[in-house]
């Protein structure tokens, strides 16, 4: 399907219930999650732009993973194990187990989705960058007050699908 089906629906889900961002480095696979990030188009390629702040889990697998996956459920059955994989660290738990969420191989990237999503996102790390704490509007700090500012993943979205 193309990036932009069914787009409205994949972000209002994402605003209203979230949605899991997996990446696997090497052998270990963790999911988080999220609910900000950004579908769109840029350098003649669509784009999901993932969030991440330094102190998480993901920061650690995502800085040299070549990939992540965005899986977004549309029902509030996966509300405990997003609250589980949002306030819970990989690094103490096996969130597959403890959050009760299966991972499924993707179609096109190493790292694995969420299985029993609604819409899926697989996308290739193209840029990095981080958010600068002196440009940054003074209202929206507020968001920032550990100074904690998210790094972007750029990924480019390589394939898409609903379940």
């Amino acid at each position: 399907m193309k990036f932009y089906e069914d787009m409205a629906s994949a972000m209002e889900n994402l605003t209203k219930r979230g949605a899991f961002l997996t990446v696997k480095n090497n052998n270990v696979v963790n999911t988080m999650t999220i609910a900000w990030g950004y579908i769109g188009y840029s350098w003649n390629k669509p784009f999901f732009v993932a969030m991440v702040r330094p102190q998480r889990y993901t920061q650690e697998l995502i800085k040299d993973a070549k990939d992540y996956t965005i899986s977004i459920p549309y029902s509030d059955k996966m509300k405990e194990a997003l609250m589980i994989c949002g306030t819970k660290s990989g690094r103490h738990i096996d969130k597959e187990k403890e959050a009760n969420i299966k991972f499924l191989p993707s179609q096109k990237v190493e790292s694995p989705v969420v299985d029993d999503c609604d819409m899926y996102y697989e996308c290739n790390i193209k840029y990095i960058d981080v958010l600068d704490k002196e440009k940054f509007p003074q209202e929206l700090k507020v968001n920032y007050p550990s100074d904690d500012y998210h790094y972007l993943y750029y990924g480019e979205i390589v394939e898409c699908y609903k379940k």
